[in-house]
């Protein structure tokens, strides 16, 4: 029994991997530059916000000197790539069986994997842009700070978070397919009310319930502290969001089981 579910369970992560890799090859095959986009575009926005905020608003994140604009613009890269990997994976989930209503006829295709592969392209986007930071902030910044091989600890609880969020969305997006529009607001409102663009510690305490509240704002705060001032997680609130996540998991897969026999015939 035990060995049955293991290889299953490693015949559904082969299946994922290559998925991925082929939803990457696709997004930039034709193009001049290839596979360096995924490195070359992380690096042209950070340039461009270090421009914008630094040289020409000279805007400063609270708590650090007034002339580092570079540890503003990333602070601020960190924060985006946090919504990013939520705004590329969730944003696909509501449309994402219409677009490959082959797979959903066929019944042997596991489904679930099926919703992982944007997740999956979306996280190899953000691990290059984190990399990314760490090597900027090593070379120019607070330097290197080895507690950033602690990333796992941020990442997957998040990771499970937006995987829980997708299933639901997917299932729900086969029966509305309003749901994709009203999903494209909800990122919106997510990147505005999270903790992307500013600090906790500025938020009113009004609204700290709703900032609380935002799925990335824990993880954006996490991983800023993890990568530029090398502060691992504090295990209270690593253990409530976990907890949390793996909730919105369970939830997630019930919806997805439960909605999942009429996906054909809508289809």
């Amino acid at each position: 029994m035990m060995s049955q579910l293991f290889s299953r369970s490693a015949g559904h992560f082969a299946l994922w991997r290559t998925l991925v890799q082929q939803d990457l090859a696709v997004k930039y095959r034709g193009t001049l530059l290839g596979r360096a986009w995924p490195l070359l575009m992380p690096l042209m926005m950070l340039a461009i916000y270090g421009f914008v905020f630094g040289a020409v608003f000279r805007a400063r994140w609270p708590g650090l000197a007034s002339d580092d604009h570079l540890g503003f613009a990333l602070n601020l890269f960190l924060g985006l790539l946090v919504h990013g990997l939520l705004a590329e994976a969730v944003g696909q989930a509501p449309s994402l069986f219409h677009r490959n209503s082959n797979f959903v006829r066929k019944i042997v295709f596991p489904l679930p994997v099926l919703v992982a592969v944007p997740l999956g392209a979306a996280l190899v986007h953000m691990v290059v842009g984190v990399l990314l930071v760490c090597a900027v902030n090593a070379i120019w910044g607070s330097g290197w700070q080895w507690q950033t091989l602690a990333l796992p600890l941020v990442l997957t609880p998040y990771l499970l978070m937006l995987y829980g969020i997708s299933l639901a969305f997917a299932a729900l997006g086969v029966y509305l397919r309003d749901l994709a529009q009203i999903v494209s607001v909800l990122v919106m409102l997510v990147l505005f009310t999270g903790t992307v663009f500013y600090p906790r510690a500025m938020v009113p305490s009004v609204f700290a319930g709703v900032v609380d509240a935002n799925p990335i704002s824990w993880p954006t705060d996490a991983l800023r502290a993890l990568v530029l001032s090398g502060q691992l997680p504090e295990a209270m609130p690593l253990a409530g969001y976990t907890l949390t996540a793996a909730v919105v998991l369970l939830l997630g897969a019930f919806l997805f089981r439960a909605l999942r026999p009429g996906f054909a015939d809508v289809l």
